[in-house]
């Protein structure tokens, strides 16, 4: 017996078990719900108002010690600050576990208001309340509310998704316990036409009233306005402001205002992009995000996992962003692959000629040899149609996978005897691509040039260096000009790769498309095209050469983020779908987030039927013709679904070979989506054409030939002569279902409603063209069909030629077809054969999470450094706890000086970093403990650097009080205070009369904060770029028997480290350099001019400070989102070249420093 079954009949499955527990919480809202419904309108909004006063006021106590603690920091030395943040960090944490029993609390008696809302709406045309300024501020910008005086007058309908919308909406039972569920921060799992929207007014409405914020989150814009729109009114009608951030400009004061709202709309990828852009803010002003409190994920799957690895990405130009090689080597790659796929078309005609003569002569060497070519054709380019078609064929491709298995015996070891004659390797399952010796010859033959594309032996050759007689000067040069020529032989290597990656497994119309001159990717989920999304490692701009558009220029990542990791930072997060629970693992795993079945209103009675399997695509697309056109003429819709831009253009040209009238959606049409998607569930009048069997077709000359073939089968049984096919079918005036071709996920978030004569015709038919890799994709394209109780229908169209059989399945089905004796067109359909299948998807959902978890892993170690950078950068923007920050850099770097260094090493560190003589004798740092001499040391330093801050303060208050108090102090807002640090000049802007009033304390605070965010910015942008190199690279160490992972760690936390210091260097060297001069005073100037230095290079300004590319990339409208691409290292300096990052450093000394 199995154990599992055995334990579900004792203990129930999870899905009774979270029945069980909601349904007390459930009827926790319908027991109050009587109470609610008999309120009159002003007493229901009054009762709101009384529940979001008691939500606030329970954490009222705390919120007071945490300002109580904030305002003595002020007046606490900045040595004795740290406590305090720790304490108030403390408090806000618990401040949010308050709120959340206070909301758990109240959630019954909101949920209550909520669904009476919804009721009212419903069944009144308008709702009088007595109006308050927030009724009269509505009424002035939307068209549902009007003021009568001292009345506000509601409609109960509205503009949304610029349609005019009535709300004719109730929540059901089973949306109460899916709200239960999203507010409980979980995954409500509801099927298709359950109303996930209108579930998620529930938890948006009752979290919305602690004043913290609630995001709601979709996948495109549309759904994100048109969402805003239509649930708003339920909102505001109860003193709640909605907003939608994608409405308005980035860093823009209405976006500001957005986030400022009890709910704010969005979509996933703006969230995202404005974190980003808040953590390169120069100001506090240009923040527009507050605290993540709670968000809501709608259509949680797509956001969580299809598009949880893609990084969001702000980048700007670089230098030589232009010196790329994909053009130069697209045409000798372009030959390359013209010659590989002859030989390959070559093997595959041995292979078929060998293969039947061998098995017609019993020869099994000449059949070994044929497979064994078949071998080499499929791993010369896999994806070549015809070796697909022969694939297909009984028995091909259990030869050819059993030749595989001799080659891989003993770790690959005979698999070059299988390679040797093939230019260049293609692994499909592996997404590669490797260049053979062979290959190598022939690039060095076209070129003249045997070295041109090989790569050094860089560890011989800098041994060979090191044991030469050469000076140590001459080493240094000889390894200079090794290491240039590798990174440039590298590049050029990388480039090949990646052209013949583009050429080999990227076909356009399936992974692409070409619009407007440039490639968009296409989401193989959703078929949506991916605007702004590229390819990383110069893999999109080799699709450019390939495809012959503008190749773009390489870019500078300053800032970026994974979705993954951008929505764990939220104290509490929710999701919604309907295709979750094939993830649940990965939810759980990753996001620490369950999933919970949601029951459906009505039962599901749409008939899901068994696949049905077919020997080739052709014979597959040709039923799917055909039953099609028997679902159309029997009154049906027809959705059909694809898996790419491809399959769906084809289907549209059967189509229209049948003169059957239809849609295409797909990422060429994307725009259309909605409007197509409402409409495919209709049904309109026409005219078919009738055989005797009552079968009927759309066009009369098809259906012609089936009446021929039908009577003279008739008329042969009945022994008589057939009569004339086109006298014996008659036109008939019927419903025909409405066609739309569609990609399996398309239309999320649209309903497909039926009339009630195509409900009685049968409901909605799905068509699959193709199982997908993921069965949550398959689940999404059968639900489309059975909405809230509704006929329908789901059958997929399979054949082994499609790429889910030919990696996992094919085989196994291709001899039970050969044991029966399939013929060509007969197919096979039975429960078995649709399990296997599934177990096959599983399969591969398995690798994909794999795959996943293990990118995660990698970027968890960005995170974390993210995390660190982007508080440090907070802290210095805010201000408040700049003092703190200051003072333990100065502490963190006399531990360093004194841990790395004698004495004499400490007098120069201490010269070189805090501008002054070391604070202790040789003596004591002998004598005295190592944290004594620390702490001596930074009493002294603390000392001086609070002695420089008194000073600069007085000069500049000097200037400051004689404008200010001067007969032209009104007309002056700002001034801009110069501030000296060695060589070079910084030129401050503050405010004149906040430097007035805090004795110019104000000045140094933003001169301290300017240096610290520049300094922050650069170094966290040379951290993501190693990173980034470091992630391409450390892959090789697979190749010596090492964890590419743990290797990545460890580098990764010694570029962090040398990061980290160099911060500290470079901002405590600078403040510790820093004075105002002592400005001569002129009364007819607000700012002293200095004199500019003989070193351009050298002189900074306040403008410089702040990167223009970085600013100007921050702004960008990411609502259309530009190419992003991180930039790959360019050739390296010399050690003894002046460093590219401006320090005035040789590189060896700065940014070259651990190469």
């Amino acid at each position: 017996m199995d154990i599992s079954k055995f334990l579900v009949k004792i203990f129930g499955d999870k899905k009774s078990r979270d029945l069980k527990a909601y349904r007390p919480l459930v009827e926790a809202v319908l027991q109050i719900y009587p109470e609610i419904q008999a309120l009159s309108n002003d007493e229901l909004r009054d009762r709101t108002q009384k529940i979001r006063q008691r939500i606030q006021d329970s954490a009222a106590e705390l919120r007071e010690q945490i300002q109580t603690l904030k305002n003595k920091i002020p007046g606490t030395d900045i040595q004795d600050r740290a406590p305090i943040f720790s304490q108030i960090d403390k408090l806000e944490k618990e401040v949010l576990e308050i709120l959340e029993k206070a909301l758990d609390k109240e959630r019954a008696e909101v949920f209550a208001i909520v669904k009476s809302t919804a009721e009212r709406f419903t069944k009144n045309e308008t709702i009088e309340v007595t109006a308050n300024d927030f009724d009269r501020n509505l009424a002035a910008s939307h068209d549902f509310v009007d003021i009568e005086g001292d009345k506000a007058i509601y409609h109960n309908h509205w503009i949304a998704g610029g349609n005019d919308l009535k709300w004719e909406m109730i929540h059901f039972d089973v949306q109460l316990f899916g709200g239960t569920v999203l507010h409980q921060g979980k995954i409500a799992e509801m099927f298709t036409g359950e109303g996930k929207t209108l579930t998620a007014t529930l938890p948006v409405f009752l979290n919305a009233l602690t004043g913290n914020g609630v995001h709601v989150v979709t996948v495109n814009d549309y759904l994100a306005k048109r969402d805003s729109e239509w649930m708003g009114p339920i909102y505001m009608f109860h003193g709640l402001s909605v907003d939608c951030i994608d409405k308005h400009q980035p860093n823009s004061e209405a976006r500001r205002k957005a986030y400022l709202a009890d709910i704010t709309f969005g979509t996933n990828n703006e969230f995202g992009f404005d974190y980003l852009r808040d953590n390169m803010a120069q100001d506090p002003k240009d923040l527009v995000q507050r605290a993540h409190n709670y968000a809501i994920v709608d259509e949680v799957d797509s956001v969580l996992i299809d598009d949880a690895r893609t990084p969001l990405i702000i980048s700007g130009p670089v230098p030589k962003g232009d010196d790329q090689q994909y053009e130069q080597y697209q045409p000798l790659v372009e030959r390359l692959v013209g010659v590989q796929r002859q030989l390959a078309t070559q093997y595959l005609a041995d292979a078929k000629k060998q293969i039947t003569e061998g098995t017609e002569g019993n020869d099994k060497q000449k059949t070994s040899e044929g497979f064994l070519a078949l071998f080499r054709s499929h791993k010369a380019l896999p994806k070549n149609k015809p070796l697909i078609k022969f694939l297909s064929e009984p028995g091909i491709k259990a030869g050819m996978l059993s030749t595989e298995e001799i080659y891989m015996e003993n770790n690959n070891r005979r698999m070059p005897e299988a390679t040797e004659p093939l230019y260049f390797v293609v692994d499909e399952k592996m997404n590669s691509v490797d260049l053979t010796d062979k290959g190598n010859e022939w690039l060095a033959s076209q070129v003249n040039d045997p070295d041109l594309f090989v790569l050094p032996d860089i560890t011989t050759v800098l041994s060979q260096i090191d044991a030469s007689d050469k000076t140590e000067e001459e080493k240094i040069e000889e390894k200079d000009r090794i290491f240039n020529e590798y990174a440039t032989k590298s590049e050029r290597v990388h480039t090949i790769q990646q052209l013949l990656k583009a050429y080999t497994m990227f076909n356009l119309n399936d992974e692409y498309v070409i619009q407007d001159g440039e490639i968009k990717i296409v989401d193989e989920q959703t078929g949506r095209i991916m605007e702004g999304r590229r390819w990383s490692d110069g893999l999109h701009q080799a699709v450019e050469a390939k495809e012959h558009v503008k190749v773009q220029a390489a870019t500078q990542t300053y800032a970026t983020i994974t979705l993954q990791n951008y929505f764990r930072m939220y104290h509490k997060l929710s999701g919604m779908t309907g295709t979750a629970v094939t993830e649940a693992g990965e939810f759980w795993d990753i996001y620490k987030l369950d999933v919970v079945e949601v029951p459906t209103n009505r039962e599901v009675i749409r008939k899901d039927m068994n696949d049905r399997v077919y020997r080739t695509q052709r014979e597959k697309y040709k039923a799917v013709i055909e039953e099609v056109e028997l679902m159309r003429t029997s009154g049906r819709p027809v959705l059909v679904g694809t898996t790419s831009v491809e399959i769906s253009e084809m289907l549209s040209k059967m189509l229209q070979m049948r003169k059957i009238p239809h849609q295409v959606l797909n990422a060429k049409l994307h725009q259309k989506e909605a409007d197509i998607v409402a409409l495919a569930g209709q049904s309109i009048m026409g005219t078919v054409y009738v055989a005797t069997d009552g079968r009927a077709f759309n066009e009369k000359s098809t259906a012609i030939n089936y009446q021929t073939r039908l009577e003279a089968e008739t008329a042969k049984k009945e022994k008589r002569e057939p009569r004339e096919a086109s006298e014996l079918i008659h036109t008939d005036e019927r419903m025909l279902g409405t066609v739309t071709i569609a990609t399996n996920m398309a239309g999320r978030g649209t309903d497909i409603k039926l009339s009630p004569e195509v409900k009685a015709a049968g409901g909605l038919a799905i068509i699959g063209t193709e199982r997908h890799e993921s069965r949550r994709v398959d689940r999404q394209l059968r639900g489309r069909s059975g909405r809230q109780g509704d006929p329908g229908s789901s059958i997929f169209y399979v054949s082994i030629e499609d790429k889910l059989m030919r990696l996992f399945a094919s085989e196994r089905i291709a001899k039970v077809m050969d044991s029966l004796g399939f013929k060509e067109g007969e197919m096979i359909e039975h429960s078995m054969i649709t399990r296997s299948i599934e177990n096959a998807q599983k399969k591969v959902e398995e690798n994909h999470f794999g795959v996943r978890k293990n990118l995660l892993e990698y970027d968890d170690v960005m995170n974390k450094q993210r995390t660190v950078i982007y508080e440090k950068r907070r802290h210095a923007l805010i201000g408040e706890r700049l003092g703190m920050d200051i003072s333990n850099m100065i502490w963190d770097r006399v531990c360093n000086i004194l841990e790395n260094n004698n004495y004499e090493g400490c007098k120069m560190r201490f010269l070189e970093i805090m501008a002054m003589e070391v604070p202790f004798t040789a003596e004591q740092l002998e004598s005295m403990k190592l944290d004594d001499v620390a702490e001596l040391a930074y009493q002294k330093v603390l000392e001086r650097f609070q002695q420089k801050t008194e000073i600069m303060m007085n000069n500049a208050q000097k200037v400051v009080a004689h404008i200010y108090e001067g007969p032209q102090g009104a007309m002056y807002e700002n001034l801009m205070v110069p501030v000296l640090a060695g060589n070079r000049q910084y030129n401050i802007p503050s405010n004149l009369k906040e430097a007035y009033e805090s004795q110019s304390r104000s000045v140094v605070t933003a001169f301290h904060k300017a240096i610290i965010l520049h300094i922050i910015d650069d170094a966290w942008k040379e951290n993501l770029r190693l990173l980034d190199e470091l992630k391409h690279s450390v892959h090789n160490a697979s190749y010596e028997q090492k964890d590419p992972l743990l290797i990545f760690k460890l580098e990764s936390a010694k570029i962090f480290d040398d990061m980290i210091n160099q911060i500290n260097d470079r901002t405590v060297s600078v403040i510790m350099r820093a004075m105002i001069p002592e400005l001569q005073i002129q009364d007819n100037a607000p700012q002293q001019e200095m004199p500019r230095r003989d070193q351009p290079r050298l002189q900074e300004s306040r403008g410089e400070l702040t990167d223009a590319g970085q600013q100007q990339a921050a702004a960008r409208d990411t609502r259309e989102r530009q190419p992003m691409q991180p930039i790959r290292r360019d050739n390296l300096p010399g050690r003894n070249d002046p460093c590219p990052c401006g320090s005035g450093k040789k590189f060896k000394q700065c940014h070259g420093k651990n190469l």
